[in-house]
């Protein structure tokens, strides 16, 4: 199918007399993957909310996959092939590594079955790394191996786009290098991605285009050259001094 498989046309979400996102319009296309960038507050995991139905828009449309999707409830997008990471990862902790993957397959409706989601849970442990934890308690897992099972439940729910919220907050160097690889990996299997991050080590190593959000209002959209030299994004997240140190690596 040709367009692209995420398209939001004047989104706004206000609460009360704040609007946390402001007439946003954005197009992602099949197969890429898009960082979204923009100081804290500026509405980036509400627009991850609206887009999986947590919260509702206010006003404006989406399409998913050319289906309308304004209006659609958590367990909608989850089935209808929106899967997402929370930037608090936060597993069920009484479950073993493996309930907590296959738990996200069954109610995804990815898996008919408990045997089949568990099967399809190994096989997502595998890909990212926790195979071995598999029977372990998920309360006892550290940072690093709770970011890898989010992704792990995430990539159960058998997502076209997947939507990843600050998957590296609290990683070490070396931890955000093995995460880079994984998101490459999991584009590869050709899930479209969109990718919340801090870290612009990391949008600019792996993102295709970036779009940056300032209070509530999408200011860039671009490749990352395009969007480390625009003088809005200088000014409202960058800074002169870092911006002028990127626009030389991309």
């Amino acid at each position: 199918m040709s367009g692209p498989l995420l398209q939001l046309s004047g989104v706004t979400c206000q609460f009360g007399g704040l609007k946390a996102l402001s007439d946003v319009t954005l197009s992602v296309g099949r197969g890429e993957i898009i960082g979204l960038i923009g100081p804290n507050g500026a509405g980036k995991t509400t627009l991850v909310n609206v887009v999986t139905g947590v919260h509702r828009a206010s006003a404006g449309r989406m399409l998913f996959d050319s289906r309308d999707i304004t209006g659609i409830k958590p367990y909608q997008a989850a089935r209808g092939g929106i899967g997402r990471t929370f930037q608090v990862v936060q597993p069920f902790p009484e479950l073993t590594v493996i309930e907590n993957v296959a738990a996200s397959a069954l109610f995804s409706g990815a898996a008919k079955s408990l045997r089949v989601a568990r099967e399809q849970a190994l096989e997502h442990l595998a890909f990212v790394g926790l195979e071995s934890m598999a029977e372990k308690d998920a309360a006892t897992l550290t940072l690093a191996a709770r970011k890898r099972l989010e992704l792990a439940k995430g990539l159960a729910m058998n997502p076209k786009l997947l939507l990843l919220d600050e998957v590296n907050a609290g990683l070490n160097n070396a931890e955000v290098d093995q995460a880079l690889s994984l998101i490459r990996a999991i584009a590869a299997r050709g899930v479209t991605i969109l990718i919340i991050e801090h870290l612009m080590k990391v949008v600019l190593t792996v993102c295709d285009r970036l779009a940056v959000l300032h209070h509530g209002e999408l200011i860039s959209v671009g490749t990352p050259k395009e969007v480390v030299s625009d003088a809005r994004v200088i000014q409202a997240y960058l800074g002169k001094r870092y911006a002028a140190k990127e626009a030389k690596n991309v």
